[in-house]
């Protein structure tokens, strides 16, 4: 490896390591941000936490990688023209292409790194990310108990307490506890004027010893329903224990979630698409059969015109002819009616099928889109930093923000349209990449040339060359006192 090339990647290689991990940052507080109310006030513990952290920093790694290529090419080609180090390797007979190359090459390995991640890690992540996920979500809410709110957290009761006081929240004043256990309604209430809170057997029970209370229990007749028998029992000192199993997480089989397309892998996802297709086909295929059981008074045109020769031969007068009774009416609108819902469900079923065909192939397209992506980032950093000749994190933070949220618009809007079928899949997928593509070819011949694109000369020069419009060419020629 030459020295050039040892010199560029030096520069190339602390910016992209730092963008990466700002940029990874960044986007998983934004996914974490989308499942906030699912995670907090569960009491999930600390390795919960971190297993989402983990399998949700993977999941954004290839949406990473191209922002992290972006913004870090651009500061590298940017420091290196700041410096003047750009110019005096130019100047010592350098193409740029040459001085592109290094990085080039790093960007398609991490491009060809991206599209194997994709493919192999991700799908498992996928898995373990939504299955945690689905497990955290159906998780009850951490025990707690508020002062003045009737709590039903814990299965078959009713609590309610007026005032909590104590170091630890744990001594209660004014009791009340509905028990449903029997279903029998508020049929059973205890009372206490004071009671402690506190956990048992390692945190499985709630106990709660109550003080200075009554149990209140009203028992219906089970000959006579008007007529109950009341019971009141006082107590100095009770003691309850309520089961906290309802609170800890089950975990859920994997297995139910594999068949999913985010956790398919490229041959799963072409497997399921031709699945799909087929049974796409199938359907479209017995539509006519199943809609000609609708139509079968058309197997009785061939007797009616038949008939209606016979009367006419035999020239019976119309008015001798039965009526077109009401009967015969409501018939046909029923049938119409029929046909109308038969058509409406089977378009709708029709379009559901294609539309998970789609998805499928969405996933399928991505796959290959967010790596490419990794190219096209550089295509458009790399040249854009050797034209701006600006480093740091000010100028190049700006500009890859904005190519960022182009490539962000276009590739939801392009997968919105294939999803619905407005565009083709293939077309809708690659919109994003298609349009940025021109952008990235023009700035490589602009900084091939010594363009100043971002100079005031530059444009003045672009307009002049423009004939249709004299007046445009007037206005951006130089003055004579500017000449002088």
């Amino acid at each position: 490896m030459k020295k050039l090339d040892k010199l560029i990647l030096k520069a190339f290689a602390g910016p992209f390591l730092l963008t990466f991990a700002v940029v990874e940052f960044i986007l998983l507080t934004h996914t974490l941000l989308k499942y906030l109310d699912d995670i907090v006030g569960k009491d999930l513990g600390a390795a919960v936490l971190l297993q989402l952290l983990f399998y949700f920093s993977i999941l954004i790694v290839p949406i990473s990688l191209p922002l992290a290529v972006l913004l870090s090419s651009l500061m590298t080609y940017g420091n290196l023209g700041e410096h003047h180090e750009l110019t005096a390797i130019k100047a010592s007979g350098v193409a740029l292409t040459r001085i592109l190359r290094p990085v080039w090459i790093v960007s398609m390995l991490l491009a060809g790194a991206a599209f194997w991640f994709n493919g192999h890690i991700v799908p498992k992540a996928n898995l373990n990310a939504y299955s945690l996920l689905w497990d955290v979500r159906q998780k009850k809410l951490a025990l707690d108990i508020r002062e003045g709110v009737f709590y039903n957290g814990i299965p078959g009761y009713t609590i309610k307490v007026d005032k909590k006081v104590g170091p630890n929240k744990d001594i209660l004043m004014g009791i009340m506890i509905y028990d449903h256990t029997q279903k029998s309604g508020n049929a059973t209430v205890m009372l206490a004027d004071s009671g402690r809170m506190f956990m048992r057997f390692g945190g499985q029970y709630l106990g709660l010893e109550l003080f200075r209370g009554h149990n209140y229990v009203e028992q219906p007749d089970s000959r006579d329903r008007s007529a109950a028998s009341f019971i009141r029992q006082a107590f100095k000192r009770n003691m309850i224990t309520f089961s906290l199993s309802s609170f800890n997480m089950n975990k859920t089989k994997r297995e139910l979630f594999q068949q999913n397309r985010m956790m398919l892998n490229i041959p799963q996802l072409f497997h399921g698409t031709d699945s799909i297709q087929r049974t796409l086909r199938r359907e479209r295929n017995l539509l006519p059969v199943r809609l000609g059981g609708y139509y079968t008074y058309m197997r009785l045109d061939t007797t009616t015109r038949a008939l209606n020769r016979r009367v006419a031969a035999l020239q019976i007068p119309p008015s001798r002819l039965p009526p077109l009774t009401s009967a015969h009416a409501e018939q046909a609108l029923n049938r119409a009616r029929n046909v109308s819902t038969f058509i409406t469900s089977s378009s709708q079923r029709l379009f559901e099928i294609a539309r998970d065909s789609a998805e499928f192939r969405i996933e399928v397209y991505r796959k290959y889109t967010q790596s490419v992506a990794v190219l096209l980032m550089f295509l458009i950093g790399a040249p854009l930093g050797a034209i701006i000749k600006k480093g740091g994190l000010g100028v190049p933070i700006l500009i890859s923000i904005l190519f960022f949220i182009i490539f962000y618009v276009f590739d939801t809007m392009g997968s919105k349209y294939g999803r619905e079928f407005v565009l083709p899949v293939g077309v809708g997928m690659w919109l994003s990449n298609l349009i940025l593509l021109p952008a990235g070819l023009f700035f490589l011949y602009q900084a091939y040339n010594d363009s100043g694109l971002l100079e005031t000369d530059f444009w003045r020069r672009l307009a002049q060359r423009l004939p249709r419009f004299p007046r445009l060419r007037q206005l951006a020629a130089p003055t004579p006192e500017a000449s002088l």
